[in-house]
């Protein structure tokens, strides 16, 4: 027969292993329903009553919303892993000290969309189980609107707004600078593989007395609204379709006009008039619509400014020439002070001059270049070591990488170009906060930022890319 102390601790042991299988139980977790912050680490309570040891029991935990696999399971003093969620996997753990005082709480760490649901505790020994139900609900508020001008649409100008990040599903509504919705239908809406949605919609407005238009995204059920306002130029605008207008485009263009009306007065004597007025009809229209885009463009390109890199920031493996128009990366790193305005990392530079007001323009030459990336950046920017290219960093810049022109946003937005630009064009409002990028040659609009406030100095960004074996040697020329 076993004495001491030691058989006095084994006859305990026993007996507590008998007792924690025989006992009954009960299961309690909150009444209260669980609201977790996306991205956040929380606990789901979950312990039983009597604090009796729960380590050589079964805890089992689910989401009702999917069905038969585990979102974690503990059995025979082990995790099991094989039937667990996928999207689950890392992300969850029990507190293993505790388990002994019968505390199952689950914690789930990074929260996600798809995380929300009703879980169910289940708490099993050989004799008896019980189980909880808890209530999760995620909230997550997504990016502030990105809109976008799409050209012209159906007799207006197509604007395009887009959001992410949200859970819940939010709404997404267009509005006038009067607050009358200008929204048609539901939203295209697209929800990720973490359970996050993406709202969309595009919207055709015309000409008003401010031009002003809004881009409102809400979410009622956790009382968040965000929203971007953007003014588009009347230059944009501009309804070459109205009878005024286009006898003014008609009358600046009197020689052709000419030529078309003579053609007419000839051709009304053939049997076939109707098919050829129709086909100069076409030939007019096509004129117009070029006179449309020359005006739009050209009236941008009337704030064309001087602009001269600035060898005081250039990084030192980056080679300007002599006039501050040309730049271009070279192999060989110049012996150049660290200076603090100095890009030491990025290949990158900036301009001697910056602008905290009005309007301005100017051109880069990007032809036999297959990388680059051109654009803005205010004062402040931090020019040590990586840099992440972004608005909210102070950057708004358009790129070719990769064979891909990208507007480098919250998100990168791809733009499928229709036309490689041999020349770009960047066009300024500072008290608009608008930055857009324009096709030189096609004279189209590439890509436009807006609905920023703009408090520093703007300064143009260049960067050449890197010298890839002599396949991307070619100068950005200002």
């Amino acid at each position: 027969m076993m004495t001491g102390p030691d058989g006095l601790n084994v006859i305990i042991f026993l007996l507590h292993i008998i007792h924690s299988e025989s006992v009954k139980f009960d299961v309690f977790g909150p009444t209260d329903l669980i609201v977790a912050e996306a991205g956040d680490d929380i606990i789901l309570p979950c312990y039983l009553k009597p604090n009796i040891s729960a380590e050589d029991m079964t805890v089992d935990w689910r989401n009702l919303d999917f069905l038969d696999e585990p979102v974690y399971r503990y059995q025979n003093g082990k995790n099991i892993l094989e039937d667990q969620i996928q999207s689950y996997r890392g992300r969850t753990s029990l507190f293993k000290e505790e388990l002994r005082r019968g505390n199952t709480s689950l914690k789930l760490t990074r929260v996600q969309g798809t995380d929300e649901g009703t879980y169910k505790c289940l708490i099993e020994s050989k004799s008896w189980y019980d189980d909880t139900k808890i209530q999760v609900f995620v909230k997550a508020v997504g990016s502030r609107p990105v809109v976008s001008i799409e050209g012209h649409r159906d007799g207006g100008m197509g604007l395009l707004c887009e959001s992410e990040g949200w859970h819940p599903e939010p709404e997404l509504v267009w509005l006038d600078s009067k607050g009358v919705s200008l929204s048609d239908g539901r939203p295209e809406t697209h929800r990720d593989l973490n359970g996050f949605y993406t709202v969309r919609q595009q919207v055709i407005v015309q000409e008003t007395d401010t031009n002003r238009f809004t881009c409102r995204v809400l979410q009622r059920q956790i009382n968040v609204e965000v929203e971007t306002e953007v003014h588009v130029p009347s230059e944009l605008l501009f309804d070459y379709t109205s009878p005024w207008r286009r006898s003014f485009i008609v009358s600046c263009s009197l020689g052709i006009i000419i030529v078309i009306g003579l053609s007419l007065a000839v051709y009304c004597t053939f049997r076939k008039k109707d098919e050829h007025i129709g086909h100069l009809k076409q030939q007019h229209d096509e004129h117009i619509g070029h006179l449309q885009q020359q005006h739009v463009f050209e009236s941008i390109r009337r704030h064309a400014v001087d602009v001269i890199l600035d060898p005081d920031t250039a990084h030192s493996n980056l080679i300007l020439s002599d006039d501050g128009k040309q730049v271009y990366h070279s192999y060989i790193k110049q012996d150049l002070p660290d200076n603090p305005e100095r890009f030491n990392h990025c290949f990158s530079v900036l301009c001697k001059e910056g602008f905290c007001s009005g309007r301005f323009y100017y051109e880069v030459q990007v032809m036999e270049k297959n990388d680059w990336f051109l654009g803005v950046a205010r004062e402040s920017v931090n020019r040590k070591g990586k840099i992440t290219l972004r608005p909210d960093n102070g950057f708004w810049t358009v790129i070719l990488r990769d064979g891909e022109y990208k507007a480098l946003t919250d998100i990168d937005v791809t733009l499928p170009l229709r036309e490689k630009p041999q020349k770009v064009g960047v066009f300024v409002d500072y008290e608009e906060g608008q930055v857009s990028f324009y096709n030189v040659e096609a004279r189209c609009l590439i890509y436009s930022f807006t609905g920023f406030t703009f408090t520093e100095k703007l300064y143009p960004y260049f960067y050449p890319g890197f010298n890839d074996g002599g396949k991307n040697s070619a100068p950005l020329v200002i």
